[in-house]
């Protein structure tokens, strides 16, 4: 059985800086969330293979303690960044971790996918790691929505493992027109799509 210390050591805030956008950064994460105690690599493989313009206005679809969003704002310094997720401890999270780091372009806020989104909000650039279990179902509307809240020549960008590879070139060539795949690493592809028209 744990001892009172060792649980409560359990339960304190995990801590580690990663260089995010440039910045180190301190981040804290906790148990249950995803990859807490450092920068996985499909997100890694993401952040090095996108491209962000200053003053893009941006979102973290499932932005976990925050470092998608984080980078992004930090990119991103004459734009906004929206972090959301379904799981209020990670909005928590991304927002102390924005705050912490005096981050004041970022901010988080719960919402499953998009449904809690300003319905008139639209962005510059939407980025993702999509989780392997997300689902068909789930999938498709992530990937409309995504199509509808993008600004014209706006940017999906999304990391996922290599086995969903060709499902999402299949998908993404369905419901934006086009697909580029960036960068394939031994475990995660990226690609990304473009908003092409209105």
């Amino acid at each position: 059985m744990l001892s009172k210390q060792q649980l409560e050591k359990l339960r304190a805030d995990i801590r580690f800086t990663a260089e995010l956008g440039g910045r180190n950064l301190l981040l804290h994460s906790t148990w249950g969330l995803f990859s807490p105690r450092e920068i996985d690599e499909g997100t890694r493989l993401l952040l090095r293979n996108i491209e962000v313009g200053p003053a893009d206005d941006c979102l973290d679809l499932g932005c976990g303690y925050g470092p998608i969003g984080l980078a992004l704002a930090v990119l991103a310094p004459r734009g906004q960044t929206l972090m959301v997720d379904k799981d209020f401890v990670a909005v928590d999270f991304s927002n102390g971790n924005a705050k912490r780091n005096g981050i004041a372009n970022a901010c988080a806020q719960l919402s499953n996918g998009f449904d809690q989104i300003d319905p008139d909000q639209t962005f510059d650039l939407i980025a993702s790691n999509i989780p392997a279990k997300v689902g068909r179902e789930l999938l498709s509307l992530y990937l409309h929505d995504a199509r509808n809240r993008l600004r014209p020549g706006g940017r999906l960008y999304l990391v996922t493992i290599n086995g969903l590879r060709q499902y999402m070139k299949r998908n993404l060539t369905e419901v934006f027109g086009n697909y580029e795949k960036l960068k394939q690493g031994a475990h995660y592809t990226v690609a990304l799509a473009r908003r092409t028209s209105g």
